[in-house]
């Protein structure tokens, strides 16, 4: 059975508390991405956070905050990732069950990566699950 360390991105783009919110969104376009985890400036791995584009809108720029507001005002800390050795059965069900389209992958509490649906999907592994979830999560959304 196929795990999630098999099919993730490996070594993300990252940012710190250090860092501000435009910084975060020029990553986000530089990546072609809409989720960047939060790690511990001191050692660059140990997962704290992540901001996704909704973020920035929502908590970031519709509250009118500026480019240069930290990145600790809109971020999540509150995450959900799994292990490298979660199956991709797992994973795809987790996501569909909270609603999530991309999971940081940890090693305790450092971040190894990032598995999205869309990894699920085009390395044509467990499509009908991720299938399965992302149909979940969007009908979740309509209500």
């Amino acid at each position: 059975m196929k795990t999630v360390q098999e099919v993730m991105t490996a070594q993300p783009a990252t940012v710190t508390l250090l860092d501000n919110i435009y910084e975060v969104a020029v990553l986000m376009r530089d990546h072609d991405t809409g989720f960047i985890p939060v790690v511990d400036a001191d050692d660059g791995v140990t997962l704290i956070g992540v901001i996704t584009d909704r973020d920035l809108v929502i908590r970031g720029y519709a509250d009118k905050h500026s480019g240069s507001t930290a990145v600790e005002r809109v971020m999540s800390r509150e995450v959900i990732s799994v292990s490298g050795d979660t199956s991709v059965d797992e994973a795809a069900e987790l996501m569909a069950s909270g609603r999530i389209r991309r999971l940081p992958v940890t090693r305790g509490k450092q971040l190894i990566g990032i598995v999205s649906l869309g990894d699920l999907a085009v390395k044509n592994i467990f499509a009908d699950e991720a299938g399965e979830a992302l149909s979940e999560i969007s009908q979740r959304q309509l209500h």
